[in-house]
């Protein structure tokens, strides 16, 4: 793997729920990334910030509002490096402490902290994804230059700089200010950068690729003394973070077989980027499979044994948290992933009456998760239908709020069934469904993101439909919403109830066929053959 360190830049980790450095799939993925590369003793740090109020910890009211709480967290067990680095922030200095952990079983985790007595403005790590432009710019600064800054305060000898997501871009323009001011000219010293530099790109969502206008940058400083024709050669005008990643990068890569087709395309008209290659994602198994199904056992009879087990904790967990005792005689579905339109969490209900006859028949029992971005309308919306349908089904709908690691292991762990149904092909990779297959839940999914590299339809899950997309948006959602009803009632419904041994020998068949290949461990290997090589 070489000796050189890899700097992996993340503005979110998900390395343990106490640890609120997360929102959700992105610090997930992280996360998972740093204890793998432990794992394998590969040479890599992380480079993140240090949250002060982190996400929003989600609550329900009782008619279905969501309402978002912030509380303080403190970190004792984190270790002072003694290294304070500075970026400026709209002409102030600002201090940046470095704190260090490896506590949870990760390579170094390195995260700047701007909570000091000494800054005139302390608050910037203090709200993960939080306020407006000039308030994520600053963010970005801190975690790209001030994270570069850090590593070399450090000491540490890092030959490839890994930016996952275009947060961290400003780490970027950061060593082209250092090769300019040494002497070398502007192209040549992006290609300097490029080669130090690799990039993955998650969201193939238009939206979800940052923009900000140049004037932004040249405000907060962001733009590092470049001016605005340099940065829009780098960024375009206005400033896309993933242009940008794209063009000071010497290689990129996509999370998924799919989701390469599907950035590739996205980002084909764009000018100097470069090649993205598909390095689909993988979970840390240790962190997410029951410890009785880690040794990955044969036997369908152990297996089901297993899985009765967790299933048992899933619903003593769903009856403390709701007061709902689920009946573990019916077929428990799983979903929980971020609340946002494209993942049609309310998909299910299109057609009440079809579901009422599953739900009130007990046939179907469904466990909901997840939060909304705090300024997402739409994700509050489902949320708000999804805990109405709990209403109308009080004993056969659930919807857990507080989404968290807690909840996501014991859904992906406890249920029968996983259900993922977004849009096509928006959905870059979908790691919880990995998660759920080495845990011999059974997915039934939409053929997006990871699972067409897996599906088996019959053997080890179901696909819903086909890999067609419809031309608009209503007729997907309507013929996706009869696909998803006729595998239910011809399908997994009739394996679960009266073809059991069917079905225990597709769960094995699920662990089997996807613990090896979907892994972190194996993630982490191939972004040093693939994406990191020179």
């Amino acid at each position: 793997m070489g000796t050189k360190t890899v700097a992996y830049f993340c503005m979110e980790y998900g390395l343990e729920n106490s640890f609120k450095l997360y929102s959700g799939g992105l610090g997930i993925l992280a996360g998972d990334m740093l204890k793998a590369a432990h794992d394998i003793k590969a040479p890599v740090v992380g480079v993140g910030i240090k949250w002060l109020r982190g996400y929003t910890e989600q609550v329900i009211s009782p008619d279905g509002t969501t309402v978002d709480c912030y509380p303080e967290h403190e970190y004792p067990f984190l270790e002072d490096t003694g290294v304070t680095v500075s970026v400026k922030i709209k002409g102030q200095r600002i201090g940046c402490k470095v704190w260090k952990t490896t506590k949870f079983g990760n390579v170094p985790l390195y995260l700047l902290d701007t909570n000091l007595p000494t800054n005139g403005e302390r608050l910037y790590t203090a709200f993960l994804y939080g306020g407006g432009t000039e308030e994520r710019l600053a963010q970005e600064i801190i975690l790209g230059v001030g994270g570069y800054k850090a590593l070399k305060a450090l000491g540490m000898d890092v030959g490839t700089y890994h930016f996952n997501e275009g947060h961290a871009v400003f780490a970027g323009l950061e060593m082209l200010r250092e090769e300019v001011e040494s002497g070398v000219g502007f192209k040549d010293a992006i290609e300097k950068v490029r080669s130090r530099t690799v990039f993955t790109t998650h969201t193939p969502i238009p939206a979800g690729n940052e923009k900000h206008p140049l004037e932004a940058l040249l405000y907060t400083g962001a733009s590092l003394g470049f001016t605005t024709d340099q940065l829009s050669y780098i960024g375009n005008t206005p400033f896309n973070m993933t242009v940008a990643a794209l063009r000071l990068s010497r290689r990129a890569n996509a999370v998924a077989e799919l989701h390469g087709e599907t950035a590739r395309e996205m980002w084909k008209h764009e000018q100097r980027c470069s090649e993205i290659l598909s390095i689909t994602n993988g979970v840390h198994r240790r962190t997410w499979v029951a410890e009785s199904l880690l040794s990955e056992p044969s036997d369908p009879e152990k297996v089901w044994a297993a899985h009765s087990a967790e299933k048992q904790a899933l619903i003593h967990l769903v009856e403390q948290r709701t007061g709902v005792k689920l009946d573990p005689s019916v077929l428990l579905v799983g979903f929980s992933r971020r609340a946002t339109g494209y993942k049609r969490g309310n998909l299910l209900f299109s057609d009440l009456e079809r579901v009422k006859k599953l739900l009130n028949g007990k046939k179907l029992a469904v466990v909901f998760s997840g939060k909304a971005h705090p300024r997402d309308l739409q994700g509050r919306s489902v949320i708000a239908e999804l805990v109405k349908m709990s209403k109308a089904f009080p004993e056969s709908v659930v919807y857990l709020p507080g989404y968290d690691m807690v909840i996501g292991a014991a859904l992906t762990r406890g249920a029968d069934v996983w259900l993922n149904n977004p849009r096509r092909p928006l959905e870059a990779c979908g790691t919880s469904g990995m998660k759920a297959a080495m845990n011999g839940v059974l997915n039934v999914s939409i053929l997006d993101g990871w699972w067409p590299e897996a599906c088996q339809h019959g053997e080890n899950g179901w696909a819903i439909g086909d890999e067609s997309v419809p031309a608009s948006v209503e007729e997907q959602d309507r013929l996706d919403a009869l696909n998803l009803y006729q595998v239910f009632e011809q399908e997994v419904i009739p394996t679960y109830y009266d073809d059991k041994p069917r079905w225990k020998r597709m769960m094995v068949e699920s662990i089997r066929s996807c613990s090896k290949q979907f892994c972190a461990e194996r993630m982490v290997r191939d972004y040093f053959e693939k994406l990191y090589r020179a």
